[in-house]
C-alpha cells in the first residue's frame, strides 16, 4: 500500500516557490516554505528608499507575463490585494533623432506607428496575439512535449527560432528594429545566437495580449497576495531560515528547491546522482544587471515626449548598437554605452511618488560578476534621450551585480535570469533531460526559473515542478 502524502517543504519564497508551496496545499498536503531573507518575495519584493514613502521594486517591476499567468489568473488574487496598473504607453525606444519606436498594448496601434513596418509587425504578432491562450498552454511549460495546439505553435516558433538579427533584417525602419531589439535583449543573450528572437517575441506577444502591467503598491503586492492564498489552504511560511545542508529541512515527503542549480549541486553533494550533479556545477550563467534607483524631481525630460508616457523605456539606440553591446557583456566586457532598461512605474501607480519627486527604476546589463561602478554609464544614456536628466536628480541607490547576488542566491554573478539562456538550457533547463523538474533522487524536485518556462513572476515554473511531483509521488 501506498504511503500518503501528507507534508512537503519549499526552499526559496519567490512566486515560483509560492506557486508550488500553493499547488502542493491546495493538493491537501501541509506546506512549509522557508525563505532565507527576511521579506518573502525573491525577484518581486519592493520598498522604499531614498526619499520617505518614495517606492521602489528591488528587482522585477514590469509584469506581461505575470499578468498573463493562466496560474496566478486562477487565484483571483484581487481578493487578497493584488491589483494591476497599465500605463498609457506600455514601452518606447527613443533615438538619437528624437524619434522612438512605441509599443502600445494594440497590435494595430503599434502597428500604425511603424510605418513601413505596419505590415510585418501586424504578421509577427496578429495571429498568436489573437490565439494566445491557447499558445500559452504550449510555451508555459517545457517545450520537449508533445504540444497541444501544434499549428498554433508551429506559427509562432518558425520567427523564433531564427536569430534576433536575422528577424530584425526584415524590419525596414530603424524603429521597428530597435523597438524589436529592445525587447529581444531582455534575454541577456547575443542577439546573433539562433533561438535570440525567441523570448523577445514571447514577452511582445504577452504584452500585446495583457499589456505591460505594473502591481499597484509595488511587486512585492504580488508575493503578499500568494502568501495570503496560501495560508487560507493551511501553508506556513518561515523567513529568516537558509537551508545549507538537507539536515536543515524539516520532515515531509516531497521538497522542491527554489533555487539556482549549483546551488542544489553544494546543498546535496555527493548524495546527487553523477549526471545530475555535473550538470548543476557546470550550469552557465548569463551578464549581470547593475541596477540604480533615482529619486527625479518632475520626472525624466524626454527628448521624445511618447517617452514621459511610457512605462518602460529602452535605451540602446540603433538595433546595431544593442546587438554590439550584448556582444560585450556576453564575452566579459563593459560597454561604454551598455543597454539600459528604464521603469517609470509611478506613470501606472502614482502613489509610488512623493509630491513631485518620482521614483525612477533602471538597470544596466554588464558582465556577469562585473565589480565595477556603472553608475554613470546609466546617467550618460539617460542624459543622451533626456538632456538635464543629471539635474533632476535629488537622491539615488545602487544595486551592482555582486549586490544582487548577496540580494538573492539565485542570481549569481548578478544574472537576474537565472542562467544563460542559451539553446540547450532554452529547451532543457539545468540539464538534458525531458523531465527538467527531476533532481534524481526520490521527493526532491527543481522548481526555479533555472527550469522551464523561464524568468518571469508568473509562477508557471513552480506549478509545474509541483504538479510532476504529485503525479510522480502518487
Amino acid at each position: 500500500m501506498e504511503k500518503a502524502l501528507t507534508r512537503a517543504t519549499v526552499v526559496g519564497s519567490g512566486p515560483n516557490g509560492l506557486a508550488a508551496a500553493i499547488t502542493l496545499a491546495r493538493a491537501g498536503l501541509e506546506v512549509t516554505v522557508l525563505e532565507a531573507a527576511e521579506t518573502i518575495g525573491g525577484g518581486t519584493r519592493s520598498s522604499t528608499a531614498i526619499v520617505d514613502g518614495l517606492l521602489h521594486d528591488q528587482c522585477s517591476a514590469v509584469h506581461p507575463m505575470a499578468v498573463g499567468s493562466p496560474f496566478l489568473r486562477g487565484l483571483d488574487l484581487q481578493r487578497y490585494g493584488l491589483r494591476w496598473a497599465w500605463p498609457e504607453v506600455d514601452c518606447a525606444h527613443p533615438l538619437d533623432d528624437g524619434s522612438a519606436g512605441v509599443l502600445h498594448r494594440s497590435v494595430t496601434e503599434t502597428a500604425a506607428g511603424l510605418g513601413p513596418d505596419e505590415r510585418l509587425w501586424r504578421t509577427l504578432f496578429e495571429g498568436p496575439v489573437a490565439g494566445y491562450d491557447e499558445l500559452e498552454a504550449d510555451i508555459m511549460r517545457p517545450l520537449l512535449r508533445l504540444p497541444r495546439h501544434p499549428i498554433r505553435l508551429a506559427r509562432f516558433g518558425v520567427p523564433a527560432l531564427v536569430p534576433a538579427t536575422g528577424l530584425a533584417r526584415a524590419f525596414r525602419t530603424e524603429a521597428g528594429r530597435a523597438l524589436f531589439g529592445g525587447v529581444a535583449a531582455h534575454a541577456f543573450h547575443p542577439l546573433e545566437r539562433p533561438l535570440s528572437a525567441s523570448i523577445g517575441l514571447g514577452i511582445l506577444t504577452a504584452g500585446h495580449r495583457y499589456g505591460w502591467a505594473v502591481a499597484v503598491g509595488g511587486s512585492q503586492r504580488i508575493a503578499d497576495s500568494m502568501a495570503a492564498v496560501l495560508a487560507e489552504h493551511g501553508g506556513k511560511i518561515e523567513t529568516g531560515v537558509r537551508v545549507c545542508d538537507l539536515a536543515d529541512l524539516p520532515p515531509s515527503e516531497l521538497t522542491l528547491w527554489d533555487i539556482a542549480p549549483s546551488a542544489v549541486a553544494e546543498i546535496f553533494g555527493d548524495r546527487l546522482p553523477a549526471r545530475v550533479a555535473r550538470a548543476y556545477r557546470r550550469f552557465r550563467y548569463g551578464p549581470g544587471a547593475f541596477k540604480v534607483d533615482f529619486a527625479v524631481e518632475g520626472g525624466v525630460p524626454w527628448r521624445a515626449e511618447v517617452a514621459r508616457r511610457a512605462g518602460t523605456v529602452h535605451l540602446g539606440g540603433s538595433f546595431a548598437e544593442i546587438a554590439a553591446g550584448e556582444r560585450e557583456v556576453h564575452a566579459g566586457r563593459m560597454p561604454q554605452r551598455p543597454f539600459v532598461l528604464v521603469g517609470q512605474q509611478y506613470l501606472a501607480d502614482p502613489q509610488r511618488s512623493v509630491g513631485s519627486v518620482h521614483p525612477v527604476w533602471t538597470y544596466a546589463h554588464v558582465p556577469n560578476g562585473y565589480t565595477g561602478d556603472a553608475t554613470e554609464a546609466i546617467i550618460a544614456q539617460i542624459e543622451r534621450f533626456a538632456p538635464g536628466f543629471r539635474d533632476r536628480v535629488v537622491g539615488r541607490t545602487v544595486r551592482t551585480a555582486t549586490d544582487f547576488a548577496d540580494y538573492n542566491d539565485n542570481y549569481v554573478g548578478g544574472n537576474i535570469m537565472t542562467g544563460a539562456k542559451d539553446i540547450p538550457q532554452l529547451l532543457f533547463g539545468p540539464r538534458k533531460t525531458v523531465q527538467p523538474y527531476d533532481i534524481g533522487l526520490p521527493g526532491h524536485y527543481l522548481c526555479s526559473a533555472a527550469t522551464p518556462p523561464g524568468p518571469g513572476a508568473h509562477g508557471m515554473c513552480g506549478v509545474n515542478a509541483a504538479r510532476r511531483a504529485l503525479r510522480r509521488s502518487r
